[in-house]
């Protein structure tokens, strides 16, 4: 997008929106991003710093104060205990080079393990369960212009018409196939052009898609000569899968699902029928505590159809933060390193310890996931220090109030930000940096291609970038003011470096050609044509043999159920005009005009069997906490389930319901169920 000088409707100064005509959004934005700008000019912006006084009241600070106060309490913080005393908490809206350097801040400056991020909370299980089919992970690994031409798009879990609304552009709404307990604007897109909606009962999507791999096989769907070949020339591990998938014939799913069994049938054959198709998994899919096992079914599904590789099709996870994409590959993971290494590799931490000239010894192993490091914040084991840049955890986490208990159990928080988040309330210093028009930098999108951000304005007096504040902290912490350049520029040629050779690399992404506007995907070695890799895995996957991995799954049941005290199924996700935990978009007049309040999805029977009406106040009770909305009676809903968005805060914080039980392997909350009760408010 570009940004103009304009007038708001009150004759004030403001900035124009114009969207740029680009691949992915043909020129489209959604509401949130018309209305962007408007946070830039917003009263509530932060342009000084704030620090905790005695009275415990944030009062204004210079710079200089500030910081000094930060780098003492950490230092003091490592002298006593460690280390890992001091943890960091990083965004998924960072640009490439802003995690790069705090994902090196942590490691080298601080010398700590304890650093992890909110894509934890968002792509983690998508990304576990393609390096382990594929041994790579890119959200799409295909340009979306892809889509244009596919005959079957199956969305599992995903609700792009309000969560990236630009994307439809690029889906047939009579070729999707929509997999998702409620009939979302995308459903209903696709309901209203012809598709299909499938909506299974909230955790069975593992279920569903060992179903529909079984009609595959029943109805020879597998056994066409160009699938018999990709799966004996291109894979492996397909007999123990296919011994799964035979346990669920149709009616069987339908018994757990929900799902009728003639859709079941209708679903598969469209997609085995297709000459071009994808499956894309979101959130919906991945936020389990079997969220990795759930996305390997779906893969296993696109494996024995032969989408993975071939030109036209595939398999995707539509990424869900602004950088999605670049801020899990350069280091804020508790377990990785820049350019997509795994922490514990010693290969990976001698390239990076030449690379920040650092002995190797001196880096840290894996630390904590995302929620297990909130959850140790003050306690006798866990940090007593956090640094935040660019999350809001107090809304965002699983189990909310039991992360703002940990968070004000800290002896220090320390908030990087440019609003009052909820987050940034509880701080003990706050520091003012920049927004996204202020500054420039690279992002990495959902189909692995990096893109340029230029700044398009100067920042307000007194606010600084992240990188300056990084800068800064690393200098009071006796670091060379030359190991964390504040310049953009110079971070992202160290991260090309750091990347060189490893999964992510973005050694051959020339800056000229980025600021040229050509198209180079990622991996992108130097020497290779300055385009990167567009298509992943056209002649070989990224496992040492060139195959790709069935991998086996069987259903399990979530980690709470339904009972009597709390009879119905809750599923949480975004609305079209909000965005993560809102701290942005309900700052935005028009946003929240738009969408003012908290809100419980019910049906109508549901909501009357609880003494309910449209509009009333209701209380959703779960094992972890309550929390207050309006009902809003929705006929297409399940009577077994209610959706509350996670936008919101203080008694409508639909996150404090949630249950923070983990994937095993992604470590990836259980954010999308939880069993509770549905009742009137007093």
């Amino acid at each position: 997008m570009t940004l103009t000088p304009g007038r708001a409707p009150d004759g004030m100064p403001a900035l124009d929106v114009t969207p740029r005509d680009f691949p992915t959004n043909a020129g489209g934005l959604c509401q949130k991003g018309w209305t962007s700008a408007a946070l830039l000019t917003s009263p509530e912006r932060l342009t000084t710093p704030l620090v905790r006084d005695g009275a415990g009241v944030l009062r204004e600070a210079g710079w200089e104060e500030a910081l000094d106060l930060v780098a003492r309490r950490m230092r003091r913080a490592r002298e006593e205990r460690g280390p890992d005393a001091v943890a960091v908490f990083g965004s998924g809206g960072l640009t490439n080079e802003k995690a790069y350097a705090l994902g090196k801040f942590a490691r080298v400056a601080l010398g700590t393990s304890q650093i992890d991020y909110n894509g934890r909370f968002c792509m983690s299980s998508a990304a576990a369960a393609g390096n382990r089919a594929f041994g790579l992970d890119r959200g799409l690994p295909f340009p979306v212009t892809d889509l244009d031409a596919s005959e079957a798009v199956v969305l599992v879990g995903a609700n792009p018409a309000e969560t990236m609304p630009p994307l439809m552009g690029h889906l047939d709404p009579a070729r999707l196939i929509v997999v998702d307990p409620r009939r979302t604007a995308t459903a209903q897109a696709a309901l209203d052009g012809g598709g299909l909606h499938l909506q299974p009962a909230p955790g069975t999507d593992l279920a569903l898609a060992l179903g529909l791999l079984h009609v595959a096989l029943v109805e020879g769907y597998v056994d066409a000569p160009e699938r018999l070949a990709y799966r004996r020339e291109r894979t492996t591990g397909w007999e123990e899968v296919r011994r799964c998938a035979a346990r669920w014939w149709p009616e069987r799913t339908e018994r757990l699902t929900g799902v009728a069994a003639a859709d079941l049938r209708k679903a598969a054959g469209a997609l085995a029928g297709a000459r071009r198709a994808h499956i894309l998994t979101g959130r919906g899919a991945e936020q389990h505590s079997k969220g990795v096992d759930t996305v390997a079914a779906w893969i296993d599904l696109a494996l024995a159809l032969g989408l993975p590789g071939t030109p036209g099709s595939g398999y995707g996870c539509l990424t869900g933060q602004g950088n999605g994409q670049g801020g899990r590959e350069h280091g804020q993971k508790a377990d990785q390193l820049p350019g997509y290494r795994h922490i514990t590799d010693p290969a990976a931490r001698a390239h990076l310890a030449r690379v920040w000239d650092v002995p190797e010894e001196s880096l840290p192993g894996p630390g904590r996931s995302a929620w297990e490091l909130l959850d140790a914040l003050g306690t006798p084991d866990g940090p007593s220090a956090l640094l935040v840049m660019g999350s809001n955890p107090a809304v965002s986490a699983p189990r909310s109030r039991r992360a703002v208990e940990r968070l004000r159990a800290l002896d220090l928080l320390v908030v990087a930000d440019f609003v009052r988040s909820e987050t940034a309330e509880l701080a003990d210093v706050v520091l003012p940096v920049t927004m996204w028009a202020e500054e420039s930098g690279t992002m990495t999108s959902l189909e692995g291609r990096v893109l340029r951000r230029r700044r398009a304005q100067a920042p307000p007096p007194g606010v600084r970038t992240d990188l300056e504040v990084l800068h800064g902290l690393a200098v009071r912490l006796g670091r060379d003011g030359a190991e964390f350049p504040a310049d953009h520029t110079e971070v992202f040629a160290e991260l090309r470096r750091a990347s060189e050779g490893g999964a992510a690399d973005y050694s051959g992404v020339r800056p000229e050609a980025l600021d040229a506007g050509e198209a180079v995907h990622w991996p992108a070695p130097r020497g290779r044509d300055g385009s990167g890799t567009p298509r992943l895995f056209l002649d070989r996957f990224a496992h040492p043999d060139g195959r790709a991995r069935f991998l086996p799954v069987e259903h399990r049941e979530a980690a709470e159920l339904p009972d009597a005290a709390h009879p119905l199924y809750a599923t949480t996700g975004r609305e079209l005009q909000h965005y993560q935990s809102g701290a942005q978009t309900r700052r935005v007049p028009e946003l929240a005009a738009a969408a003012p309040g908290a809100y419980v999805e019910v049906h109508p029977d549901t909501a009357r069997r609880a003494g309910l009406a449209d509009g009333d106040r209701a209380r959703v009770v779960s094992r972890r906490g309550s929390v207050l909305a309006r009902t809003r009676c929705v006929p297409t809903l399940r009577t077994d389930t209610v959706f509350l968005p996670f936008h919101y805060t203080g008694a409508g914080t639909a996150n404090a319901l949630t249950n923070p039980a983990l994937d095993p392997v992604s470590r990836m909350p259980e954010f999308k169920l939880c069993a509770v009760r549905l009742e009137p408010a007093p």
